[in-house]
């Protein structure tokens, strides 16, 4: 007789954050996660002991995913600083930024979450103001580079603006230029 599989914490966890980020946390329902897992809920109670207890597991999961794994990931591929910063906000851009605006959302009801939040953005504020210092001297420039970068991660998908026959992509890439140093090329 073949051993029976368990779905892991992992799955249910993952499965959760899909959820969030389509339908936010509303849309995590032990039930519907159940169902898109092929699995049975009784599986999700030998790991979670309630909804909460899932929740709780996938903000832990994205704060790691937003900082430590990140900030990993890109120190290992190298490269200069602005290498670095452009790699950062592509991952983030890849990798978490669905379920970083469903949080941001949800954050705006719950004080818990807000909390994390701050600390999640406190950690990559500080991570971006470390590399922004290898360009960079002037700490008040330093700062208010940092958050016209973080405000074009998080900001420009609330746009709908059109960019005058240029796409999302290229405005953002010439901002970004300008974020890091200038362009050159482009008059100011």
């Amino acid at each position: 007789m073949a051993a029976e599989t368990r779905t892991p914490p992992s799955a249910w966890i993952d499965a959760g954050l899909l959820a969030l980020a389509a339908g936010g946390p509303g849309a995590v329902r032990v039930e519907a996660l159940a169902k898109a897992l092929g699995v049975t809920k009784g599986g999700f109670y030998g790991h979670f002991a309630d909804r909460g207890a899932l929740l709780d597991g996938m903000l832990a999961t994205w704060e790691r995913m937003s900082t430590e794994l990140m900030f990993e990931t890109v120190e290992r591929e190298g490269g200069d600083a602005r290498a670095k910063i452009r790699r950062a906000g592509l991952l983030a851009g890849d990798r978490v930024l669905p379920i970083d605006l469903a949080i941001r959302d949800w954050a705006r009801r719950d004080s818990e979450v807000a909390e994390r939040l701050r600390r999640v953005d406190n950690r990559r504020m500080d991570y971006l103001r470390s590399l922004m210092r290898e360009i960079f001297t002037d700490e008040d420039e330093v700062e208010a580079r940092c958050l016209l970068a973080f405000s074009l991660l998080i900001g420009k998908h609330f746009m709908a603006a059109d960019h005058g026959g240029r796409s999302r992509d290229e405005v953002t890439e010439l901002a970004g230029s300008l974020i890091l140093g200038g362009v050159s090329g482009h008059d100011g």
